[in-house]
């Protein structure tokens, strides 16, 4: 075989991979991101998500036709890729600035309608533009503990911002736990060790509940498994 033949061939193997890739993750997209590629990479990460971490049918089941903010924990770099694959719509992360601007993958954070927040005390510009995707009804999605943490460093706070921007926005807060997680309090470990994940879900948290003294405390012992309801 020649060395125009050898190129032939892995020129069609690439273009066939290439195909295969779009037509897979195509199949198994849920939600639009109104993002061709994006749509395409949600496909794949539900693939990941449901057979590798053996998330399956685990989803839950949003309230039709209300604003609402999803709160979840945050044991792992997986945890957004879990909340899409549990539901039927884009969901627009809050995410640190440092780790929106991360080289590669700043792109797919864009595309994906990402909100970056700058934690030195400046959010006022991330409020801003959250607010704007809620009033559009957009989901919203954020990690009210901060950063990622594991079962054996628990986070028993939460910090304020959720509250701040409930009460602007009128709008609910859902609470999701996520368990599973096999390697929690990892960026790395967590991807490439098998979970099997399942969730919990709150009743929604209206903005009025939201302001109670106690709900801060209450969500945050939640979130860490110290009660099984919110308690308010």
């Amino acid at each position: 075989m020649s060395c125009m033949d050898l190129l032939l061939c892995a020129v069609f193997i690439i273009a066939g991979l290439f195909l295969f890739i779009i037509v897979i993750g195509k199949k198994y997209n849920g939600a639009d991101w109104d993002h061709y590629f994006i749509n395409v990479l949600d496909g794949w990460i539900r693939i990941y998500c449901q057979k590798f971490h053996r998330q399956e049918n685990q989803r839950f089941q949003l309230p039709e036709n209300k604003k609402l903010i999803i709160a979840s924990n945050h044991e792992s770099s997986i945890d957004p890729f879990l909340l899409i694959t549990a539901t039927n719509k884009p969901i627009r992360f809050m995410i640190a600035e440092e780790e929106y601007h991360r080289p590669i993958l700043h792109w797919m954070f864009k595309a994906a309608g990402c909100i970056p927040v700058n934690r030195s005390g400046r959010v006022d510009v991330a409020f801003k533009e959250t607010l704007r995707v809620i009033n559009t009804g957009e989901l919203v999605g954020i990690f009210p503990q901060g950063g990622i943490h594991s079962a054996d460093t628990p986070k028993p706070r939460i910090k304020p911002g959720i509250i701040k921007l409930s009460e602007l926005s009128g709008c609910d807060i859902f609470p999701v736990r996520i368990k599973g997680i096999s390697a929690p309090g990892t960026m790395f470990k967590c991807i490439i060790k098998r979970g099997h994940i399942q969730f919990d879900v709150n009743q929604p948290i209206t903005s009025e509940q939201a302001q109670n003294k106690t709900f801060k405390q209450g969500i945050a012992d939640w979130f860490i498994g110290k009660t099984d309801t919110i308690i308010i």
